[in-house]
């Protein structure tokens, strides 16, 4: 028996751009606990989310440079089904640069509206 495979949904948003009312330092921690929170709307609507704040927390503090992050980052949309732009994406240099890529090569896009999360059915295919 063969099983379906899970549609990946790539959460984009800002990582170290601070929101209103925030310092840098606990701008980046927001923020990733803001990523994490839509990455577990997307599981519950049947999605496998891929968040990339949770995969690279911490590395803004390596000598690896930001562009081998974003870089790294381009590579997973790439490979995801579809990318989910949260709250905030706007301002964020990184999820700009998602966003358009996504595009480009023609994955679903979907804005994070305060109505929810679509679900992987919605005809998103690899």
């Amino acid at each position: 028996m063969t099983e379906t495979p899970r549609k990946i949904l790539y959460i984009s948003g800002p990582f170290s751009s601070a929101p209103a009312g925030y310092d840098p330092l606990h701008a980046t921690e927001h923020n990733i606990n803001e990523a994490s929170r839509y990455a577990l709307m997307a599981a519950r609507r049947g999605w496998v989310p891929f968040c990339p704040h949770k995969n690279t927390a911490g590395f803004q503090h390596t000598d690896i440079p930001y562009e081998f992050w974003i870089e790294a980052c381009l590579e997973f949309v790439r490979r995801s089904d579809a990318i989910l732009m949260i709250p905030g994406w706007e301002s964020s240099p990184g999820a700009k640069r998602e966003c358009a890529l996504a595009t480009l090569i023609g994955k679903p896009v979907y804005y994070f509206m305060g109505d929810g999360i679509p679900g992987p059915e919605t005809g998103v295919s690899n």
